[in-house]
């Protein structure tokens, strides 16, 4: 835990009493601060209460006494209206703050010089994160990670010399820390997301700004007009940045060609990595990931040998395009995390001869937009509601059936590749929908993939039953 001693001996109010908002209580608390808690859920209230965290209904709180009002991400801050606790703060005059901003200052404050890797960006921030984190610990750093990944940040250890933290921020996080100050801070992408939370994507967009502004080194995706017009911004601005691109030559920076990744400065290029034997960071969007994860490790001191070799052993992330198992020249691969079309089209796109596996409780458009991969497919295997409308989708254009459970799909599907004499291919789970038909979560259902694999004759397992 990171003790928030910035706080001692003053109230600080908060609201949202989940996970990291109960960790967030519990740091402050620790750090001398005088917490008031609440939430809309009694439950919470309760565990917090259990926790020895004061709880108090935020509208029966004296506002004059309170030094600022912490307020869980996944609280309303602007859109589509502010939460009532929101209007407390504001005629109180009170700063409005989340834990990402609270770490910030707890490393002012200790260790202002320790690296700190903070990552955002509409998709591809987990896997560049985990990729970051990665490197560094296979070249023997001592590393934190946390944030939007899924530790809450203040659960780390505390800020000292030497300590390297790596840090994924979503949007609402950076909207509630305004003295956010990375060594390497990077922008991926921008594409219309949470708008429901923003208002407008320029909104958004302007949030998404304010990481790369604070960074000492601003690694921004240059592949979206939004990232672009940010990048000049903040080099004129006078910070320093390296432009990253995974379709366009870059002048200043990383881009790709394939699965080689060049490294331009002063108008020459070198090869700094190639990607094509590392089944991990297969796809254009990994080689986005793969030149944002190197920019940001050159920019805190990781040499290029050791980034190459912790390149080479990322295992990926469990459920996002992840190699789990192998037969011969079939490669089985967890994607379960794509729930939608739209984070199926990566998967499909980085395999030539695919055995899909698809299917669940569907989204609004269903598959229509990956028409385009279609060719790539071999065969489908189609599970769970979504089934009929998927088959009827991929109509004459592919060879499909309709398996119905992930177990009959995944034994049909092995048994079809294994026959496949045209060349590599891969079994993938990429279900292009949400899962709740059959499973708790895409998590249960990744999980249920990898050890049906596990249970097939002669497979050599990359990973374990549980991924």
């Amino acid at each position: 835990m990171i003790p928030v001693t910035t706080f001692k001996g003053r109230t600080v109010a908060l609201f949202g009493l989940g996970g990291s908002g109960l960790a967030t209580a519990m740091a402050l608390s620790a750090g001398g601060a005088n917490v008031i808690a609440w939430d809309d859920n009694p439950d919470s209230v309760e565990k917090a209460l259990a926790s020895g965290i004061a709880t108090q209904d935020l509208r029966q709180v004296e506002w004059s006494r309170v030094s600022a009002f912490v307020l869980s991400p996944g609280v309303p801050l602007t859109h589509p209206k502010p939460h009532w606790t929101v209007d407390l703060a504001h005629a109180a005059g009170v700063e409005i703050i989340g834990d990402v901003e609270l770490f910030v200052r707890e490393r002012r404050a200790y260790a202002p010089d320790c690296p700190f890797i903070a990552i955002t960006g509409t998709n591809g921030k987990s896997t560049t994160t985990a990729l970051i984190a990665h490197i560094l610990r296979e070249a023997g750093r001592d590393t934190q990670l946390g944030g939007n990944i899924g530790t809450a940040i203040l659960t780390l250890e505390p800020p000292k010399a030497g300590r390297f933290y790596v840090v994924e921020c979503s949007s609402y996080q950076i909207d509630l820390a305004p003295s956010l100050d990375p060594t390497a801070g990077i922008l991926l992408n921008l594409t219309p997301d949470h708008l429901d939370r923003h208002g407008t994507m320029q909104h958004y967009a302007d949030i998404k700004e304010r990481l790369a502004a604070g960074s000492q080194t601003a690694i921004v995706g240059v592949d979206d007009t939004f990232s672009t017009l940010i990048a000049d911004r903040v080099e004129r601005a006078g910070r320093r940045v390296v432009r990253i691109s995974r379709r366009n030559v870059v002048a200043d920076g990383i881009y790709a060609e394939g699965a080689r990744l060049l490294f331009a400065r002063g108008g020459t290029s070198r090869e700094i990595a190639d990607l094509s034997a590392i089944q991990t960071l297969r796809g254009s969007h990994n080689a986005q990931n793969a030149a944002a994860a190197i920019a940001a490790c050159l920019a805190v001191g990781i040499s290029e040998a050791e980034i190459l070799k912790g390149l080479s052993s990322f295992p990926g992330l469990k459920h996002r395009m992840q190699p789990v198992a192998r037969k011969g020249d079939v490669v089985f691969v967890n994607d379960s995390k794509a729930t939608n079309a739209d984070a199926a089209a990566p998967a499909l796109s980085s395999y030539e001869r695919i055995y899909w596996i698809a299917g669940g409780l569907p989204k609004e458009g269903g598959i229509t937009s990956l028409r385009g991969f279609f060719p790539r497919i071999v065969k489908a295997y189609l599970i769970g509601e979504a089934a009929p409308a998927f088959a009827a989708t991929l109509g004459d254009d592919t060879s499909y059936e309709i398996s119905g459970t992930l177990e009959r799909a995944v034994a049909h599907a092995a048994a079809d590749a294994e026959r496949d004499e045209k060349g590599p291919s891969a079994v993938m789970l990429s279900p292009a929908c949400a899962s709740f038909d059959q499973y708790k979560n895409f998590e249960v259902r990744g999980d249920a993939f990898v050890g049906h694999v596990a249970a097939l004759p002669g497979v050599t397992m990359l990973v374990g039953e549980k991924g």
